[in-house]
Formats: C-alpha cells, sequence, structure tokens
C-alpha cells in the first residue's frame, strides 16, 4: 500500500518567532483514516493547512500521493477534498445549486443527484441554504468536498456542535467514502470519533507528534487497560492523589496497589490506571479502611483515547494551550 500523505520535517514559524510546527513527521497510508488529535493550540490546524497547500511551510517537504504543491499544484486540487472547520457558504444558493457550483471547478466532478443521495440531502436540494439545520449544513459542507471526486478527504472536526444522530449520519459517509478507496485525514476533539474511525493516529502537541499509532496501541501503551476512579471522604481529589490524608502520603498508598501503573487527579476523582481491575479494588477497599475513611464514589472504565492524552501531556483535548 502506497503513501497518500507524506511529510519530513515540517516546519512553520509566524511572524519568526511563534513556533507553529516544530518538525513534523507524518506518514498516512492510501486507504486508511489516519486521525490527528491534539488541545487547541497544538499545531493541528496549520499542519492541515499546510498539507492542503493553503499555506506555505517555512521549511520542510511535503508529498501528497508522491507529488508536491510546488511541482503539480493543479493535479493535486483535483485530488483532494476539503471540508473546513468552518465552511460558510451562500445563504441565496439552493442546495442543488451549491452543489453544481463546486462541481464546476473540477474536471471530472461526480453527479450533483448522486452526491445529495449519498449525503441524504435530496429533500432539500431546493433548499435555500441559509435555511437549513446544523446538521443538513455540515453535511452539505462534506457534500462539497465528495462532489469533486477525490482521493483523499480532508476533515477538520467534521461534527462539531452537532447532535448524536448527525454524528453517525457524517460517521457512515466516511466509512462509506473509506471502503470504496479513499483516503481520509481527520481531526476531532471527539475521542469516541476517533476510536471507531481511524486505523491510526497521531497526538500532537507544541508542534510536534508526541505519540502514534491505532487506538489499541495507544491504549496498551497507557500502561493499562482499565481505569479505576474513586472518591474518599475527607480530602480532595487532588490532595488523594498526591497529598495526604491525616499526615500520611496517600499518593504512595494507591501506587502500591497491587496491578496499579498510574495514579492521578481529574474532575474531582482519584483515577487509577489498572490491567486486573478485580485484584486492584479489593486491595484499594481495604487500604480505604485502614485508613478510617470512607468511599463516596468507585466506578471501572475502559481505558480511552483521552486517558491516554491527559497521561502524555497532562491536559485535556479541549483544553487551550
Amino acid at each position: 500500500m502506497g503513501l497518500a500523505i507524506e511529510c519530513r520535517g515540517l516546519r512553520k514559524t509566524y511572524d519568526g518567532k511563534v513556533e507553529a510546527l516544530r518538525g513534523l513527521d507524518l506518514e498516512i497510508r492510501e486507504g486508511e483514516c489516519f486521525g490527528l488529535l491534539g488541545p487547541n493550540g497544538a499545531g493541528k490546524t496549520t499542519a492541515i493547512e499546510i498539507l492542503e497547500g493553503l499555506l506555505s511551510a517555512t521549511s520542510g517537504e511535503v508529498r501528497i500521493l508522491g507529488r508536491t504543491w510546488q511541482s503539480h499544484p493543479r493535479e493535486l486540487r483535483e485530488w483532494l477534498g476539503v471540508s473546513l472547520q468552518e465552511t460558510r457558504l451562500a445563504e441565496k444558493l439552493t442546495v442543488r445549486e451549491t452543489i453544481e457550483l463546486f462541481a464546476s471547478f473540477y474536471r471530472q466532478p461526480r453527479s450533483a443527484h448522486e452526491v445529495l443521495a449519498e449525503l441524504e440531502l435530496t429533500e432539500k436540494s431546493d433548499a435555500w441554504v441559509g435555511k437549513l439545520s446544523g446538521g443538513q449544513r455540515q453535511r452539505l459542507a462534506v457534500a462539497t468536498a465528495l462532489v469533486a471526486n477525490p482521493r483523499i478527504l480532508f476533515l477538520d472536526e467534521p461534527t462539531t456542535g452537532l447532535d448524536p444522530q448527525s454524528r453517525r449520519q457524517l460517521w457512515d459517509i466516511i466509512r462509506e467514502f473509506q471502503r470504496a478507496g479513499g483516503t481520509v485525514l481527520l481531526t476531532t476533539h471527539y475521542m469516541d470519533e476517533a476510536e471507531r474511525l481511524c486505523d491510526r493516529l497521531a497526538i500532537i502537541d507544541y508542534g510536534q507528534i508526541i505519540a502514534g499509532g491505532s487506538p489499541a496501541e495507544l491504549i496498551e501503551r497507557l500502561g493499562g487497560q482499565h481505569m479505576v476512579e474513586f472518591a474518599i471522604d475527607g480530602t480532595s481529589s487532588h490532595e488523594s492523589a498526591k497529598g495526604t490524608t491525616n499526615g500520611k502520603h496517600t499518593q504512595e498508598i494507591w501506587r502500591s496497589l497491587p496491578g496499579v501503573e498510574s495514579v492521578h487527579a481529574d474532575n474531582g476523582l482519584v483515577c487509577l490506571t489498572v490491567r486486573q481491575p478485580h485484584v486492584t479494588i479489593p486491595a484499594l477497599l481495604e487500604a480505604v479502611s485502614q485508613q478510617g475513611a470512607r468511599l463516596l464514589h468507585l466506578t471501572t472504565r475502559q481505558a480511552s483515547l483521552e486517558d491516554v492524552f491527559v497521561r502524555l501531556t497532562g491536559r485535556h483535548l479541549r483544553e487551550e494551550s
């Protein structure tokens, strides 16, 4: 399988001072759905715009399907479908007129009728864009990318703000495009979306890739397959995880429990990364009892990509850098 996208040593500096990208290396195979994840300000959008040919890199090399933007700009634009984070469309055009307008930009576009049917917009074909719901507008934005008959589809946070049903409709559209042999580069803040759609992904922070692999591989590298989250009385979660309870250093108490790989505080809870919750939980209950504390909350769940990100960067995906 060949490479759809390849970049080496990609750097972007604004005004000679702000480094948005710091030597980004990336390989995306043909036919896969690849996710680029990271907090706001990490460099995702800068990287995407350079790959799309919308922005020039300060240094580094980019190859799309073996071509460069310097040598084959027209050819690459025919091969790419782009749905930006926010797509502004003419509100007084109908849905069909919008698709036909975008189709006119390409030499071998798909038919407007076919794309409207695929995106479930046929019933809205004569409606003004300004009258569409949020989910319909987002599907129309993806339709303007798909009408190009692209080989690579760039989707920058395509489901932000959509209701669950609209999100899943777009997931089905993305999967269908991939099944037909297309390549997808996706950015998203929804971890369930990345886990369901992406064959591989990379986490970017401060302009560099800090981890990459399949969702399952990244979760395995976390050091455990499960999270045990709890709270006890008499102290805050931060004190429970890193401070003291009744003068005892509880961080070492939790860390010493059998099967515990790591300990951190999150959203009012103490979080333990573990491999065998059925071994850790009885020992945890015994440790809480020995401290004379009372358990206020206890849950266990599968480790997620969100846990991976917090472990790697100490920040949640929705936080500003």
